[in-house]
């Protein structure tokens, strides 16, 4: 089931309460009309649909709820997240500390923030010069502090400076 289709389902206020009854523990459609207010017809249409959607099943128990729905619809609908490096212990590291090509916050432990250094320097052509205010403008698509990561680039050897232009 994708997220749009759960969200139709539930978009019915009808159904809303409905589907809420049944996870809340009615297990029989009068359950639900005493613990909605809905009329038995309201009630029975909503089942329908609801069971018809996959949200709801009736076994010999009773109505239960298909709670896991939920999960399957945003794993369906999430797209494949691309590593950002070939290496899985890397990749973890980086997925923690980046975000939308972002860095969230600086990572405290030193072998971590050398791992994410490491990836923000693969943005500078090896060799090339660049003037601070073309780093800082590199940089500053990373995260707004972009002079303490400038800092961090040449103390962790990654960048030099000579005169205010950096090279890699």
């Amino acid at each position: 089931m994708n997220t749009d289709l759960l969200c139709g389902l539930l978009a019915e206020p009808s159904r809303l309460r409905t589907y809420s009854a049944v996870v809340l523990g009615a297990t029989t459609p009068e359950q639900v009309a005493g613990s909605t207010g809905l009329t038995a017809p309201v009630v029975h249409k909503a089942l329908q649909r609801l069971a018809k959607g996959g949200l709801i099943t009736d076994s010999p128990s009773g109505l239960q709820a298909d709670e896991g729905a939920f999960k399957d619809a945003v794993r369906e609908g999430r797209p494949e997240r691309e590593p950002l490096d070939p290496d899985p212990d890397r990749d973890a590291v980086l997925k923690s500390f980046i975000r939308d090509g972002r860095l969230t916050i600086f990572p405290t432990v030193p072998t971590k923030f050398r791992i994410v250094l490491e990836y923000i320097v693969t943005n500078f052509e090896p060799g090339r010069s660049y003037p601070e205010s073309e780093v800082n403008e590199i940089l500053n698509r990373w995260h707004p502090d972009h002079a303490a990561l400038r800092r961090e680039l040449v103390d962790a050897g990654l960048l030099s400076r000579s005169d205010s232009i950096y090279v890699r």
